[in-house]
């Protein structure tokens, strides 16, 4: 029986693997680009300052797609696991959750828990996964 903990945030996800008595930790980086919207008409005459129009479809969309490539290396790093606990301290775990209902339901039966917790060390997350399947 193979349990799997993920502490994932917008950054990275960190996957704790606990078959028998043997644990495994690997982590999945994403490649999510931060958006910070620039523009403006660069001039500082004007009286109200930059008066461009920045798009922000054109970013959220880009960011949506990032998304969804980055959770479809999770499933892929998942496999066949039996039970899954998903962690994290944002939106992030949520937002797999929904994914996960969405486009692959099978998997998100597996889903035991959607908790928020802070950013921690790779030995907080182990543990945060041990205890959450008592072994």
């Amino acid at each position: 029986m193979e349990n799997i903990g993920i502490w994932l945030d917008k950054e990275k996800a960190h996957i704790v693997s606990l078959k028998n008595d043997s644990e495994t930790f690997n982590t999945v980086v994403s490649e999510i680009e931060n958006y910070r919207p620039s523009g403006g008409s660069g001039t500082k005459s004007a009286k109200w300052g930059p008066q461009d129009v920045v798009q922000d479809s054109k970013y959220l969309e880009r960011e949506n797609h990032q998304y969804k490539l980055y959770f479809e290396n999770l499933v892929k790093a998942i496999g066949k696991a039996e039970s899954l606990a998903l962690f994290g301290p944002a939106e992030t775990a949520a937002r797999f959750k929904k994914y996960l209902d969405k486009k692959h339901p099978l998997t998100a039966t597996k889903v035991k828990t959607v908790t928020k917790a802070d950013s921690m060390t790779h030995n907080q997350v182990k543990k945060l996964v041990r205890d959450f399947f008592k072994t």
